[in-house]
């Protein structure tokens, strides 16, 4: 009898990135960002808005990072649940993908 396969079960993704923190910025302040202390790499890796002009990082919290304290046109942070209802608008997903 071949071996019966189990399904794997899946977490549900809140719980995965419950700890992370997200914030959104001005593409002006990306100067500002320590890679070191985010999730993102470098200014070439980051998301940004439809229009080009706001984009985010992501870390583990509890620890903000520091340089978070002198952008001036942050936004957040947000959780991952909320980041996923912002990230879903116009602003940042084109409703016409094929524009």
């Amino acid at each position: 009898m071949p071996d019966e396969q189990i399904p794997i079960i899946a977490e549900d993704s809140g719980s995965l990135y419950s700890s992370r923190q997200f914030l959104i910025f001005n593409v002006s302040e990306i100067p500002l960002v320590d890679f070191n202390y985010v999730m993102e790499t470098s200014a070439e890796t980051l998301r940004k808005s439809v229009d080009g002009t706001k984009t985010f990082v992501k870390w583990e919290s509890p620890n903000t990072p520091e340089f978070v304290a002198n952008m001036t046109t942050k936004e957040g942070p947000y959780t991952y649940d909320e980041i996923l209802v912002i990230l879903a608008t116009p602003e940042w997903t084109n409703p016409d993908p094929y524009m």
